[in-house]
């Protein structure tokens, strides 16, 4: 009797990307490098190694994702290296070695595969792979509502609709001061149900005693503290400018008070989209995280991020038998027209004017977070765009936008109702 061979199996918690799942992947792949195209987020693809430092620095060594999911190993002669976890930290270095000299906003799009040792189950693996957007360069609550309408154009790309928002404010780390004392002095009273690992939390890393997933730690997190009582009035006011810009822009969320994310580095503004089906596992998340440039020395920079994951999102879309078409190419490759806005209410209006020339297809440019007309028509030089529009607080007011062509500074003012129109004779 022939002695039975033992089969080489697949490694725990990866996943064969077999030929069913290859289209799935590549649409939703395309639907996030058509809308980095036409927001102005450039590609660049960072290695899949990276020194282990700039984790530890960046995602917190206190983390699930740094002490217990992160693939290390040493090489001889060498730093102890790490299988990227996530890519905020590879873009933020790679934005101090190639783009911190340079004009501001740097918008860096990727996608790829990203390793983390989870226990396997079900949407989560330990290969995975994920876009991500990164702004750098903006102090602006305006660039989290960008980032999310972004992510929510995304999914609605995909078929996607039925989702929640979930947003909250982490604050600064001197709000954070007062808010981790009362939070201490809750979870000091509950230390004896907590789980094994929060007893940890509590010394090490009390912020993230919110973000345990254990029924019993949940059920004691709805009675804690809630951040948002103790933010400073610089936080405050970032968080309800963001706020403001949802609401402009008809996006629906709701605020949840322990939303804390399970990265160290963010700062203020944070959020996550869910299917309504799925409460559990985030589609999209990000948030701003102003300290992370300094941290891994470089100069002090603004900055502010999401990303999604596509295993997620292709079997959410599969769970609901979403059909859909190969997507192609949407947008042109080269802008030329560079949108100015100038005052609140007129950048409001013009984060909804963005998006009716996305839905036309006509790709424009843009830097909202830049408040002075100069600077704005400075970066509209750089990149070479042969028209502007101009929209102050005056002009929406009358319901107009100013049209200048760069070549010989003429100006003209055209009724906002016939824009799209004469836009596309221009094109």
């Amino acid at each position: 009797m022939p002695r039975k061979r033992k089969k080489i199996e697949r490694v725990a918690g990866m996943r064969d990307i077999l030929p069913e799942d290859q289209r799935i992947f590549e649409v939703i792949e395309r639907s996030a490098e058509n809308m980095a195209n036409f927001y102005g987020f450039k590609k660049i693809s960072p290695p899949l190694l990276e020194k282990e430092n700039l984790f530890l620095k960046t995602t917190g060594e206190t983390t699930d994702v740094v002490e217990k999911q992160m693939y290390t190993f040493k090489i001889k002669g060498e730093d102890k290296i790490a299988l990227r976890p996530e890519f905020t930290p590879s873009l933020a270095r790679i934005f101090i070695e190639k783009f911190q000299e340079g004009p501001k906003p740097v918008r860096l799009f990727s996608k790829g595969p990203l390793f983390r040792h989870e226990r396997p189950q079900k949407k989560r693996y330990r290969q995975f792979h994920q876009f991500d957007f990164e702004s750098f360069g903006v102090s602006s609550p305006i660039e989290e509502a960008l980032l999310l309408q972004i992510a929510l154009n995304i999914l609605e790309d995909l078929s996607l609709k039925d989702v929640v928002v979930e947003v909250n404010s982490l604050g600064c780390e001197e709000c954070r001061k007062e808010y981790l004392k009362e939070l201490k002095k809750y979870y000091k009273k509950h230390l004896k149900e907590v789980c094994k690992n929060c007893k940890k939390r509590f010394t090490k890393n009390p912020l993230r005693l919110l973000d345990c997933k254990e029924e019993k730690c949940q059920r004691i997190k709805k009675f804690a503290p809630k951040i948002e009582e103790f933010l400073c009035s610089e936080c405050e006011d970032h968080f309800n400018e963001f706020l403001f810009y949802l609401k402009e822009m008809k996006i629906n969320f709701e605020k949840n008070p322990y939303l804390v994310r399970g990265l160290d580095y963010y700062t203020k503004t944070v959020f996550e989209i869910f299917s309504k089906d799925d409460r559990k596992n985030a589609l999209i998340a990000g948030g701003r995280y102003d300290n992370l440039v300094e941290k891994i020395g470089g100069i002090s920079t603004p900055a502010v991020g999401m990303a999604g994951g596509i295993e997620r999102i292709a079997d959410t879309l599969k769970e609901k038998r979403i059909a859909f078409h190969k997507r192609k190419e949407i947008f042109e490759k080269e802008a030329k027209f560079f949108l100015i806005s100038l005052g609140k209410e007129a950048t409001a209006f013009a984060l909804n004017l963005l998006e009716t020339f996305k839905k036309e297809k006509i790709k424009v440019l843009q830097a909202l977070s830049r408040e002075k007309l100069r600077v704005q028509l400075k970066i509209a030089d750089k990149l070479k765009v042969p028209y502007v529009l101009i929209l102050g607080e005056e002009e929406k007011n009358k319901n107009e936008i100013i049209l200048r062509n760069m070549a010989n500074g003429v100006q003209e003012i055209i009724p906002l109702k016939g824009l799209i129109k004469k836009v596309k004779k221009l094109l």
